[in-house]
Formats: structure tokens, C-alpha cells, sequence
């Protein structure tokens, strides 16, 4: 503890008011049965969970926010737990993702709105990690994130098996006949045996380690699974944390630098994260005021290598990369390439290289922090003999198909199609492809590239994780396992294939995805990183003006806010008007 007057807290504006005001205050929170000791100044910690049974990979996070108030209680502080909404994309209609930025929004709001000092953020599925990050940025009061842990690895046959990533697989073989309807039934009981977020790198996944990349999360605490104890353990040491940082100001602004963001991006191409990192990041750094741009993913990612061998680029799931060593092992072997900004200081209040370089000898090797002494160097490779070479990250694409940009997994995708020429089949929307794509007589074949639009944040809306669609049922049968595929939408961080994602501007607002027709020539050349459609200007110009804006399918209501306000995806997809900190000055009293 310091010497600072206990009455300079912010929660003092509340329970330790006079008169009036601070005997309401503080006798509502006395029928809960707390005792009028916890009204002495201490600080008093936001437990902010998302759990709940309609996002099935934060419905545990009950139990995990019970080990935070532990560590809370344990270091002096005042823990009060409370809800925050729950975005899961495995129920929710039409996406999560069109929930995202109203969940940081409640969760910005809730902080700000109550008596607290400090808040642990506990979250599960891929939306809610970066929606409270973003709220929580933008309050700026000391925060530490929790994260629910993955599943234990799916079993079925006696192979491992991914959730998400095997749902594409298990489709397949359920199409071409090689699974039965009873089959796929029982397996998708094998895949999703536990509590806890998807164990493929995954978005879920993936926005966990860059929580702790970014430094927001406690050195290791990403990749135990939901239901290891040391889950438990680093959700009261969370709770112990956060009254130090409180004690010490250290607030999100001090750890969301330009710097960390750079980590994080060096970090996802070396995890093999998922494309909606680069949404989420973008939105994230526009909540702390950092300058981030796509074309930072690309510039900073050339030379990382891809080091984990996790599905969906690899063959092994998150329980192995805990116990190989978890994102430690991977920010000890990037440091010692001299790859991240060392010095950026983590809510541990020392830096990144201090909790993670273990002990390092004069030539540069290090020990895998956390990890067995006998190393698994198949699951997280080092960086002279990686799983795939620098530069095979997600790559930024321009051109007069994206003039604002397009992402790639190149990990995720088949070589031999990351340059490509083929005609264009254009769907105005994912539903209108999966309505025939069953059909025997479709006019594709595997040279198409699959056209799908009005799926970005405004024309959907929400941008959901439709672009990597299933290919035609008649090519699976004779053996075609990938196809270029482009969309103005996402796609899952479990997904796979060749597929151009997150296309700016989309087709509902006039980007020139809008113009392309049926049989016009599509360019992907990755290696140059550009996209194109091989149709002269003056013809483009004459789709232009003929060219009608969709009509708006949203007269009021959440949906209505969200496409008049939301931006395009590459700046996030977040709300203009949420930009920026917006700080945690005490609100006014009015009792």
C-alpha cells in the first residue's frame, strides 16, 4: 500500500460521501451483507463476466469470477461482480459481430457509470474479449483481462479433432459421402467435450494470446484450459493483481501503446492467428488513439515466421500449446530474434521481456518459460527451423477490387491458388450461393473464384463469418479440395482455404466489389499483394453510375444504429462516435 489518502479513491465519491448521498450508497450495499469495514477506503474491484448459457464458451466464467474475488479479497480490495452482455458466435443471429461494439459500449458505460477503482474483465468467445478491451480502454481505470481458457481437445476415432475447424471437415465428408448422418452426429459430441472457448488458433484463441501479447493479461494465463486448476490460479492472481495496479495508476493507456500494438501484430503472424485479429486490433488502437492501419499488418508481419503448429495451418490444438510452453515459449523465441519491443511495459508493472525471456545466456537461447524441461519443438518450432517461413502470415491486398483493402491467411490457404486468374460467379449474398450449391448442374468449376458480397459491416449487417462458404458439392465429389473465394465479410479464425476476406469498401456502400459481374476476370497475386478485377476503367465507370444503393433494411433499433454509424473494416468496424478515451471522471450525484 502507498501513503495516498485512502479518500482519493474514486470509489470514495460514493461510499464515502456525507450525508444523504453516502448513507444511501453505502446501506443498499450493506443488505447484501457486506460489512460497513469494506466502506474504509480499500479498492473497491469491478468483476465484469460474460458468462452465460446462451454463449457456451462463457458459461463457466461464474465460477472463474469466484477465483478473482479470492485474489481481490486476499490482496485488500472490495470485489463486486457484475454482468455485461454476452456475444457468442456459436447462437447468435446474424452474427455476434454486429453486437460487438454495443457490448463495448456496456461494458465502457458500467465502468464508468459505478463506484470503481479497477476491473477484471472476464470474457470466453471471440467478440467479448476485444468488445471489453475496447470498453475498458476507453474508460481508462486499471484493468487486467481474463480469459476462460480453451477446451480440452475434441477425441473422435482416436484422432484429435478441432472444434470449428473439423465442422468445415466433417461437412465435406458428410457431402462427399465418406460420413454418414449418424457419424456426424456422434462426432459433434467428441468435438466440444469441455467448458471453455474453441482449442483450434481460432479468433477465441487467437484474442486471448494477443490479450497477453498486448500485455492486458498475466504472463501464461491464455493457453491453460478452462478446466485445469491453474486456470483458477491465474484468475485469483488477476484478482490479487489489479488492487496493485490500482495502488500503482497503471491504466490501459500506459500499456495500449503504439509498441504494444506492434507486438501483437508480430505475435498473431506468428501464432497463426485468425484474420478478425486484424479487426479487432484496429478497433482497439482507435479506442486509445494509437495509429494503426492494415497496412501494418502486412509491413510488420513480413518477417515473422509462422511458429505454431495449430489448427486450422497445423495439426495440433490448444492443450498441447499449453503444455508446450504456451505464448511465453513464443514471445521468449521473438524476443530473442529481436522481433518485439522488449521494454513495453504489462499489467504485471514490469515488461514484457522481464516476464517472458526466463533466463537467457549471452548468445540469445532461452528457456522455454513454464514449459516441460524436454520441450515439444514440433508444437511450437523455434525460429530457425519454423512451420512455414516469414511472410506467409495474413497478407493486406490492394487494388481495383479493394482500393482500401483485403486480408489473407496465407497459413490457412493452398499454394498453389495464392496466385490465381479465373472468372468470376457472383452471389449477392452467402444465402443466395448456399441455395444452390448443392446443384449438380452449377456453373463452376475449380478455376471460378467465388464471388460472395453484401456481407460487410453495413450490408449484412454485422459482417458475419460467412465468406469462407463450402465449395460446390459436385467439385468435393470429384476431388477439389479449395477454390478462391472473395467477400466483403469474415470469415471463422477456425476456418480454411484460399479466401480473400474483409473486402473495403463492401458492395452496400458502393465498393467495387458491387460492379463485378458474372464471368469477369479475377486476379489474386498475393506474392505482389494485389486484387483485381481485369475490366477496363470506362466499363467500370459505366456499372458506377448505373449503380442503386441498396434500400435500408432498418427503420429503428440497435440495428439501425449500428449501420449508420459503424465503419468500414479497415478501421475496425467500430462506431466513429466510440473513438477515442473518454476518461473516468465521477459522474454527477443526484441523490
Amino acid at each position: 500500500m502507498t501513503d495516498e489518502p485512502r479518500t482519493s479513491r474514486r470509489s470514495q465519491a460514493w461510499f464515502g460521501a456525507q450525508g444523504r448521498s453516502g448513507m444511501v450508497y453505502r446501506s443498499w450495499m450493506r443488505s447484501q451483507g457486506f460489512g460497513h469495514e469494506v466502506f474504509d477506503g480499500r479498492p473497491v474491484i469491478g468483476i465484469a463476466t460474460s458468462a452465460s448459457e446462451l454463449a457456451p464458451c462463457n458459461a463457466h466464467l461464474t465460477r472463474v469470477a469466484e477465483a478473482v474475488k479470492r485474489g481481490v479479497w486476499q490482496a485488500g480490495g472490495f470485489p463486486l461482480q457484475f454482468p455485461t452482455m454476452a456475444t457468442g458466435e456459436t447462437l447468435m443471429r446474424p452474427t455476434a459481430m454486429l453486437y460487438r461494439n454495443l457490448m463495448a459500449m456496456e461494458v465502457e458505460e458500467l465502468i464508468r457509470a459505478n463506484p470503481l477503482d479497477g476491473v477484471v474483465l472476464l470474457s470466453g468467445c471471440d467478440k467479448t474479449t476485444p468488445a471489453m478491451l475496447m470498453g475498458a480502454a476507453s474508460v481508462d481505470l486499471p484493468a487486467v483481462m481474463v480469459t476462460g481458457g480453451p477446451m480440452l481437445n475434441g477425441k473422435y476415432r482416436g484422432q484429435d479433432v478441432g472444434s470449428g475447424t473439423h465442422v468445415w471437415k466433417f461437412e465435406e465428408d458428410l457431402k462427399t459421402g465418406r460420413m454418414t448422418e449418424e457419424e456426424c452426429f456422434f462426432a459433434e459430441g467428441c468435438m466440444a467435450r469441455s467448458n471453455g472457448h474453441c482449442m483450434t488458433m481460432g479468433t477465441a484463441s487467437t484474442m486471448a494470446c494477443l490479450a497477453e501479447a498486448l500485455g492486458m493479461q498475466l504472463p501464461g494465463s491464455a493457453a491453460w484450459p478452462a478446466v485445469d486448476s491453474r486456470r483458477m490460479e491465474t484468475a485469483q492472481a488477476a484478482g490479487q493483481r489489479i488492487v496493485g495496479m490500482v495502488e500503482e495508476e497503471l491504466r490501459p493507456s500506459r500499456i495500449l501503446t503504439r509498441e504494444a500494438f506492434e507486438n501483437a501484430v508480430r505475435v498473431n503472424a506468428a501464432i497463426g492467428g485468425s484474420t478478425n485479429a486484424v479487426i479487432h486490433l484496429l478497433a482497439i488502437a482507435g479506442r486509445v488513439g494509437v495509429d494503426l492501419s492494415l497496412r501494418d499488418f502486412d509491413e510488420l508481419a513480413r518477417a515473422v515466421p509462422t511458429l505454431v503448429n495449430l489448427m486450422p495451418s497445423g495439426k495440433y490444438l490448444m492443450e498441447d500449446f499449453c503444455y508446450a510452453g504456451g505464448l511465453p515459449a513464443v514471445l521468449a523465441e521473438l524476443l530473442g530474434g529481436g522481433l518485439l519491443h522488449g521494454s513495453q511495459i504489462t499489467v504485471t508493472g514490469r515488461t514484457i521481456a522481464e516476464n517472458n525471456t526466463g533466463s537467457t545466456d549471452n548468445t540469445g537461447n532461452t528457456e522455454r518459460v513454464g514449459s516441460d524441461p524436454d520441450p515439444d519443438f514440433d508444437v511450437i518450432t523455434r525460429l530457425d527451423a519454423p512451420l512455414q517461413p516469414a511472410g506467409t502470415g495474413i497478407a493486406v491486398l490492394r487494388g481495383n477490387l479493394c482500393p482500401d483493402g483485403a486480408v489473407i491467411k496465407q497459413s490457412a490457404a493452398s499454394p498453389h491458388l495464392l496466385t490465381h486468374r479465373g472468372p468470376a460467379r457472383v452471389f449477392d449474398s452467402p444465402e443466395a450461393y448456399h441455395e444452390v450449391a448443392d446443384d449438380p448442374d452449377l456453373d463452376i468449376d475449380e478455376n471460378t473464384v467465388i464471388v460472395i458480397r453484401n456481407a460487410g459491416p453495413k450490408g449484412y449487417p454485422g459482417m458475419p463469418e460467412v465468406a469462407n462458404v463450402p465449395l460446390p458439392a459436385k467439385l468435393l465429389k470429384a476431388g477439389v479440395k479449395d477454390m478462391v473465394r472473395v467477400c466483403d465479410g469474415r470469415m471463422s479464425g477456425t476456418g480454411y482455404g484460399t479466401v480473400v476476406l474483409h473486402v473495403a469498401p463492401e458492395a452496400a456502400v458502393g465498393g467495387p466489389l458491387a460492379l463485378v459481374h458474372d464471368g469477369d476476370p479475377v486476379v489474386l497475386d498475393v506474392p505482389h499483394r494485389t486484387l483485381r478485377l481485369d475490366v477496363d476503367d470506362a466499363e467500370l465507370t459505366r456499372r458506377r453510375r448505373a449503380w442503386r444503393a441498396p434500400a435500408e433494411r432498418h427503420a429503428g433499433g440497435y440495428a439501425w444504429l449500428y449501420t449508420q454509424n459503424v465503419e468500414q473494416a479497415d478501421r475496425g468496424a467500430d462506431f466513429g462516435f466510440l473513438r477515442g478515451n473518454r476518461g473516468h471522471e465521477v459522474p454527477r450525484d443526484s441523490h
